[in-house]
Formats: structure tokens, C-alpha cells, sequence
């Protein structure tokens, strides 16, 4: 049963950041983009569902795209999943994963970007979803990212798209392998893709307004645990590693 609006004015409740970074160049032109498009549609309504029914903890998104450049989908800072509602993307030109690497460090900052409220928050979760090689200096960008307080506290996965998309730089952008996770190209690629988006943010959402367990695991680990879990579960998934190969972690 969801949560009366009496019982929310009375429960302080804490927010949980869900950034999207989304690759929109060429090579995600057609079935690729629509599955991508699909997917976030169908993951933010399971979104708001969860935010209805949860007493501690709302969901907000911000959305950040990279093509030729990088844009914010929500240029005011993160918006309640409530109030947000996708348009459709399309999908051309470069890679500037770097340029997005510039745009999200610059926003997690509490004086000036989009952690002003960042003391009723959760740490931030990073989804980046990619299928290529970036075309910019992307290296120099994720070293300032990586010295970022909120990037280090952030709980990080990443989405491979397609046969040819560069494991490694995900990974690098994550931390480990484990949080990698791979969808080849093929006649089902695109339920998969739909299937992976709406577990991963959900699971991650999750996982980042939940206690650390009893074990102390970090956030990052129960994450990478759970996606580990999802792979020996269905044989639709698979853990990227750093050769770009096929093999399954």
C-alpha cells in the first residue's frame, strides 16, 4: 500500500540520486537508441512506483547525454521521478564521453551544482551507458571525476551496448569489472537491454537507500554483488571484462 500524503509531511525522508549517462552517438543509431529509449521509459515509471510506496526515501534523476557534446536532459538539477517524464532521444554523431566525464564532475558540488540539498541525500548513484570508443581526451576528464568526493562516494555501474563497446573505459569509470555489464548485439538485444536498465536502477536505487548490511559491505560491493547474483540466475547476462572478450564472470 502506497504512502498517504499526511504520513510523507510527517516522515522526513531521505533522497536518493539516480544519474543516467547516456551515449547518444552514431553507432547507437537505430534499434539500439529505441531499446534505449524503451528501456529508461519503462524504468522511470517503475521509478515512481517505488517512490510511492516508500516511506524513507524518494528518488530523484538527472539525465546527462553525450554525442558531439554532452547537454543536461534536466539543466535545473535533479527532478523527482514523479515530475519527470521521458522524450525520446536520438542518436548521432561522436563520442565526447569525456565532455560528459566534465559536465557531471562539474554538478556534484554542493555550493554550485547539483548537491545543494546533499545533506538530506543518499551518496548519488552513476549509471553510464555506453556502446563505443570515446572520441575525446577522456582520460584527463575521469582523473578530476575520480578525485571528486560525491564520484568516490557515488555507487558506480555501467552498461555495455553492443559487441564492440570498450569494456575497459567502463570499467575505469566504475572501478571493476563487476560493475560492468554487457549486452551483445543480437535478435533479443533490445528486450535485454530493457530487461538490464530497469534491474539495474532499480536494484542500485535500492541498494544505495538501504543500511550497510551486517557484513560492512560497501554500497558499491552489495550492488556488484547483486548484479553477480543476476548473472548466475539468468544466462542473459553477462559481467564485462577488461579484453572485450565473451567470457562470462
Amino acid at each position: 500500500m502506497g504512502i498517504t500524503n499526511v504520513e510523507r509531511e510527517s516522515i522526513p525522508r531521505k533522497t536518493t540520486m539516480l544519474f543516467f549517462i547516456i551515449d547518444t552517438s552514431g553507432s547507437m543509431a537505430g534499434t539500439r537508441i529505441g531499446a534505449v529509449n524503451s528501456a529508461i521509459e519503462q524504468t522511470l515509471e517503475k521509478l515512481r512506483e517505488m517512490n510511492a510506496d516508500s516511506a524513507d526515501a524518494e528518488i530523484e534523476v538527472a539525465l546527462l547525454e553525450f554525442s558531439n557534446g554532452a547537454r543536461w536532459l534536466t539543466p535545473n538539477g535533479p527532478t523527482k521521478v514523479e515530475n519527470y517524464y521521458w522524450s525520446d532521444l536520438d542518436a548521432d554523431g561522436l563520442t565526447a564521453m569525456g565532455e560528459a566525464f566534465r559536465m557531471l564532475e562539474e554538478k556534484l558540488h554542493k555550493s554550485s551544482g547539483f548537491m545543494q540539498r546533499a545533506s538530506g541525500s543518499y551518496a548519488p548513484v552513476l549509471f553510464l551507458m555506453s556502446d563505443g570508443e570515446p572520441n575525446d581526451d577522456y582520460k584527463t576528464h575521469l582523473a578530476k571525476l575520480q578525485k571528486n568526493g560525491w564520484f568516490k562516494a557515488s555507487t558506480k555501474v555501467a552498461l555495455a551496448i553492443g559487441d564492440e563497446a570498450n569494456d575497459f573505459v567502463l570499467m575505469e569509470f566504475t572501478g571493476s569489472k563487476e560493475a560492468v555489464v554487457r549486452v551483445p548485439d543480437g535478435s533479443n538485444a533490445g528486450e535485454k537491454l530493457a530487461k538490464m536498465v530497469q534491474f539495474i536502477a532499480v536494484t542500485s536505487s535500492q541498494v544505495a537507500s538501504n543500511p550497510t548490511d551486517s557484513s560492512d559491505k560497501t554500497k558499491q560491493e552489495q550492488l556488484e554483488e547483486a548484479l553477480q547474483s543476476a548473472v548466475n540466475d539468468d544466462d542473459d547476462w553477462d559481467i564485462g571484462d577488461s579484453s572485450g572478450g565473451d567470457d562470462v564472470w
